[in-house]
């Protein structure tokens, strides 16, 4: 794979039209005039797909999320959207998915990034239910080392979970979506800034998040990072989220000496 190397200022606002193959008489669509051919989808929500493309410049296949201004909530186009774009251009670590491009037109946001061709280490647990101790010691090195980056760096990501672990060619871990995360969150005068936005997934929220009071987001960053390795361990999460007030019982239980 020929080196990435992203643009921090390469961004467009132009007319859009649908991501279809070139076909004569027909006007070329944004992401062919950046040298983006779309093909298959490998993933969708709400509001955004994410398909794979392959990139002229970059000589390989990449990934490109594309957000429908349409359907998406106003409060994400206007505060977290902006804010992930924001903070991925300033990331470069191995572990994190390498930022690459944002273009938006009339219609559409599209974010191109870094392609993890092997899934999701949730994708993983669900096949191999038991990871080895060799291979769940590498990957959560390595979630150690990028989440680690991301703070000295003063970024908080707030959402890791098995389904933002995205794995490489060669089975690395690589942290991704970045929707929620926050820049500009180094400590002043020794004392880390709190945050009151309630986000992330209930199965990996730390006590903080769940009771609805201000937190520590690096704090809360960890508390997910030790759901993460309990799964990788165990193949299952370690708190239930169906039920929410025993999930907030379960999670706020202090841990006695002694008892691990």
């Amino acid at each position: 794979m020929k080196n990435m190397k992203s643009n921090k200022n390469d961004a467009a606002t132009t007319p859009d039209t649908q991501g279809e193959d070139p076909v004569p008489g027909r006007k070329t669509t944004v992401l062919e005039n950046h040298g983006y051919t779309l093909g298959r989808t490998i993933g969708s929500g709400s509001y955004a797909t994410v398909k794979v493309a392959r990139s002229e410049r970059h000589e390989c296949d990449v990934a490109v999320k594309i957000v429908s201004k349409f359907q998406a909530p106003a409060d994400y186009l206007k505060k977290f959207l902006p804010r992930e774009i924001e903070v991925v251009k300033g990331l470069k670590h191995q572990n994190l998915i390498r930022f690459l491009q944002a273009i938006e037109t009339t219609h559409r946001v599209y974010i191109v990034m870094e392609l993890a061709e092997n899934g999701s280490l949730l994708d993983i647990i669900r096949r191999d239910t038991y990871i080895d101790e060799v291979r769940a010691s590498r990957w959560f090195q390595q979630l150690v080392d990028g989440v680690d980056y991301c703070h000295e760096n003063g970024v908080v990501h707030r959402d890791i979970k098995c389904d933002n672990l995205l794995m490489d060619i060669d089975d690395n871990i690589k942290l991704s979506d970045f929707g929620f995360a926050r820049g500009h969150m180094k400590p002043r005068n020794g004392v880390f800034p709190l945050s009151d936005t309630f986000c992330g997934s209930y199965a990996y929220a730390s006590p903080e998040i769940l009771r609805q009071v201000p937190y520590e987001p690096q704090l809360s960053d960890i508390w997910s990072m030790g759901v993460v390795l309990y799964a990788i361990v165990f193949g299952r999460l370690p708190f239930d989220d169906t039920n929410y007030n025993h999930l907030l019982k379960v999670s706020s239980r202090h841990i006695q000496p002694g008892t691990f």
